[in-house]
């Protein structure tokens, strides 16, 4: 006979997920960081089943099988990509979400859902001190965040040239003058060439080889455009260091020539959480678009992001979705759904809402403080370490710096790194990835995540010095 789903396998199914979740994140802060993943996940195989093991014996598969195989990404050691982890309330949140299964799409499908998602918006706007009247919307994070914002100065471009773009399409259109410094991200970029503005429309003006804006050859590139639409694209939070585009000054360049400024935050966004780091992002008030991620610095679960419109009635043309069924635009009883790019959408707001509600403004206030505070000291003991070179300054919460051996031939400094940063993540006490910072090959650990503490970057330091000098030990010459 042929297994149909039992109702009565929810009771064992709930009780299997949380003492397996329980064990899990009880061993997180200390768990290896990934041991052997990517040969377990290699392993995971197999035909489609005729006939169902059922659920409570297709669970302990899966926990024992694809257990294994995964990265302990949400855990205190976990440096790479910006991660953050998952605070107790958002998790809990999360779980009630996959349970209550709304989608977020429309009041109508879900009072819920949209209520909630507006008011983790509000929320989130009062925490970054942004002006009240603008509004917004929740992503899957700061890629589509970035679609979002890019998409509506898509339009407000082409009403430029009198042109309903979201109707009619680019045909007939100039090339959008698109202008950023050489900070601007992939994820922008990505936007771009989805939106059909092209992945290499953007001109990038740089002062150095680290991409730092060169302001007065973007204000002569402004200039030379004789009061054509523009689009800027400044960068809160770079990836390799942590540096921010000056903002204020794109914001007043673009007051003057009349252009969309839209602010790239995906991290940097939470500089404005606290006095220490404020200054950084001033002049995001003043963007008409911003985008952010929320499984970042926020500390929800994967996927989330978040953008913000200083005009949130220029979201609907863009993303409308017409038809009998649907329901239409109501800005009392938001339809969430017209206004982003995915019509089934995840409640997301339940678990923004309750880590906003459970840690409030200056708990994420002292979050981000401390991770300030673990990026000074980890720069410091890079700085006191005489086989380690920082790099950069550290404004916020990354740290770049490379492994330098003395004696050790500049030459093959790279080579070296590159070697060592393979060596880091099969060691798996710590997890941090390798990038190219000025031409150079270096670490760059970010600190977002609530379970770090100074015992795990000070293991970070440790390991990458520990393991260096066997590495450099095996490739110096005999």
């Amino acid at each position: 006979m042929l297994r149909a789903v039992d109702r009565a396998e929810l009771d064992g199914v709930v009780a299997l997920a949380a003492e397996e979740a329980r064990r899990y994140l009880g061993a997180l802060d200390d768990a290896p960081l990934h041991e052997e993943a990517e040969a377990r996940a290699l392993e995971l195989d197999g035909r489609l089943p005729e006939e169902g093991a059922g659920a409570l014996a297709a669970l302990r598969e899966l926990l024992h099988d694809g257990g294994e195989a995964a990265v302990s990404s949400a855990g205190p050691r976990f440096f790479h990509f910006v991660t953050g982890g998952v605070t107790p309330a958002a998790l809990g949140a999360d779980w009630l979400t996959s349970a209550l299964d709304q989608n977020a799409f429309a009041w109508v499908g879900s009072p819920l859902a949209s209520r909630l998602e507006r008011l983790s918006l509000d929320w989130l706007r009062e925490l970054f001190d942004l002006p009240a009247e603008w509004g917004g919307v929740l992503t899957t994070g700061a890629t589509m965040a970035n679609f979002v914002g890019l998409g509506a100065a898509r339009r407000w471009w082409a009403e430029r040239h009198g042109v309903d773009v979201d109707r009619d399409g680019l045909a007939g259109l100039p090339p959008a003058p698109i202008l950023s410094s050489g900070f601007v991200h992939a994820t922008a970029l990505k936007a771009l060439g989805m939106l059909g503005l092209g992945r290499g429309s953007v001109r990038t003006f740089s002062r150095d080889a680290a991409g730092r804006l060169d302001l007065d050859a973007l204000a002569a590139a402004l200039a030379a455009l004789e009061g054509a639409p523009a689009i800027l694209i400044a960068n809160a939070g770079e990836v390799n260091a942590g540096e921010f585009d000056p903002i204020d000054a794109m914001a007043d360049l673009a007051k003057e020539h009349g252009a969309w400024l839209h602010v790239d935050g995906a991290f940097g966004l939470f500089a404005r959480v606290t006095p220490a780091a404020a200054h950084l992002a001033a002049g995001i008030e003043r963007a008409d678009s911003v985008a952010a991620d929320g499984h970042k610095w926020l500390n929800v679960p994967y996927d989330c992001g978040f953008a913000f419109l200083r005009d949130e009635s220029r979201l609907p043309p863009v993303f409308h979705a017409t038809a009998a069924y649907l329901p239409t635009h109501d800005p009392e009883r938001t339809n969430f759904g017209l206004m982003a790019a995915d019509s089934s959408r995840r409640a997301r707001g339940l678990a923004v809402w309750a880590t906003l509600r459970a840690y409030g403004r200056e708990g994420y206030r002292r979050m981000v403080e401390h991770h300030l505070a673990l990026a000074r000291r980890v720069a410091d003991r890079v700085d006191a370490a005489p086989d380690l070179e920082r790099l950069a300054d550290v404004p916020l919460n990354i740290v770049c710096f490379r492994f330098r051996p003395f004696g050790f031939p500049d030459e093959e400094l790279d080579a070296l790194n590159d070697r060592l940063g393979a060596a880091v993540i099969a060691d798996g006490r710590v997890y941090v990835g390798t990038t190219r910072f000025e031409g150079r090959t270096a670490f760059r650990p970010a600190f977002v995540n609530w379970r770090t503490r100074e015992e795990d970057v000070d293991l970070l330091v440790d390991v990458v010095r520990e393991l260096g000098a066997v590495v450099a030990a095996d490739v110096a010459p005999r």
